[in-house]
């Protein structure tokens, strides 16, 4: 794969009627509609028993968060937003139709509901002492979920490092660039969940769900997918999907065996999720590698849940060996089936010209702001 020349495209040529401004207005007007979609939901949940008759209540809503990404179109706007809504908000609103996860607490207020629906937002109403956490951390809560303020800054400096690089992206080796994506990408998100993590505290008092922990010191398949990366996908796809197909394997399987069909099926949602979220980035028909890439992932879980099975814990290699093996295959898999779906929709190649909009955009501001104070 050849690395991408940032100069030959900018989103004016993509998109032609595309501005920085347009693109904010079209945000706000798609999260004002979310609000009053979810005020929706919190009322009318109260109203109608649980069941289908709640869900045939809330199907609009599901069809609207899943039209409404399609009126973004910038990389981050349009990704984090179809994320949150076309996926995470509707998991959730169906689980509150039979009166279920995490909208379906009463106590909620109405802006609590409203950022749990939006966001992957934990609500504490008695968080544990902090001595108790640190004694007895949870993998779904991890103890070190949330960075420290300078974690974020030394990131935010290196993705800046980053588009400096890809200047010279026909000087350096592209396999280099790929290794350089995995970072921007992985960096770029927790910026962007620590910036939401913010805006809920200071809003709510919520906190929000780590993101990641610590990701490249997996240990194996299952560490990465249900311990480390995405932990809040782990949380909404373990009650939506994994745990109905183990009630119904259970039956057919036995308990034991039941895991490996049911999350197999978990990573068939995932992988039809990614294809819509890649369509909401890119426009395009999917070519059908973002499906083989989680194929082969759950594919390679389901082995590898097996043979723990069978072995019981025997044969377990050191993490020395299983932490490279693990991330190699991640980031060598990624590299065939991920990557060039992100290079299809341009995807770094938008990213990088949104950053120098917004740098444009920051800089005519404060440019003004000193001429005022100038005269």
């Amino acid at each position: 794969m050849e690395a991408e020349n940032f100069q030959n495209y900018t989103l004016g040529e993509i998109y032609p009627n595309y501005s920085l401004e347009w693109e904010i207005s079209n945000f706000i007007k798609v999260w004002i509609a979310v609000a009053t979609s979810l005020s929706y939901c919190k009322f009318t949940s109260k109203l109608v028993p649980k069941g289908l008759p709640r869900l045939l209540t809330f199907f609009p809503v599901i069809c609207l968060f899943l039209y409404l990404p399609l009126n973004l179109h910038s990389m981050h706007l349009c990704g984090t937003t179809s994320f949150f809504i076309a996926w995470l908000s509707n998991f959730k609103i169906l689980l509150l139709a039979f009166n279920k996860g995490p909208l379906s607490d009463p106590s909620l207020s109405l802006p609590q509901f409203l950022a749990v629906g939006c966001f992957p937002i934990k609500i504490q109403h008695n968080p544990p002492p902090k001595s108790q956490t640190k004694q007895n951390p949870s993998p779904q809560n991890p103890q070190n979920g949330h960075k420290s303020l300078w974690n974020y800054a030394i990131k935010v400096l290196l993705v800046a490092a980053f588009v400096r690089i890809y200047n010279y992206s026909e000087h350096i080796h592209p396999k280099v660039i790929l290794v350089l994506y995995c970072f921007h990408i992985y960096f770029m998100l927790e910026i962007m969940f620590a910036m939401v993590a913010a805006l809920a505290r200071a809003t709510v008092g919520s906190k929000l769900e780590p993101q990641f922990d610590e990701p490249y010191l997996s240990t194996s398949l299952q560490d990465f997918w249900g311990r480390r990366w995405n932990i809040m996908v782990t949380s909404i796809l373990r009650p939506t999907i994994y745990s109905p197909a183990l009630r119904v394997w259970t039956r057919v399987l036995g308990r034991k065996w039941a895991p490996l069909p049911a999350t197999f099926v978990t990573f068939m949602v995932s992988a039809v999720m990614h294809e819509l979220i890649f369509y909401y980035l890119g426009r395009g028909r999917p070519t059908g590698k973002i499906t083989g890439f989680f194929i082969l992932h759950g594919v390679c879980l389901v082995v590898e849940i097996g043979m723990k099975k069978v072995l019981k814990g025997r044969c377990r290699l050191p993490p020395a060996v299983s932490r490279p093996l693990t991330i190699g295959f991640v980031v060598v898999t990624g590299f065939w089936l991920f990557f060039p779906e992100l290079r299809r929709c341009k995807g770094f190649v938008r990213a990088f010209d949104e950053y120098m909009l917004v740098a444009a955009f920051v800089k005519d501001i404060v440019g003004g702001a000193v001429r005022k104070v100038q005269k």
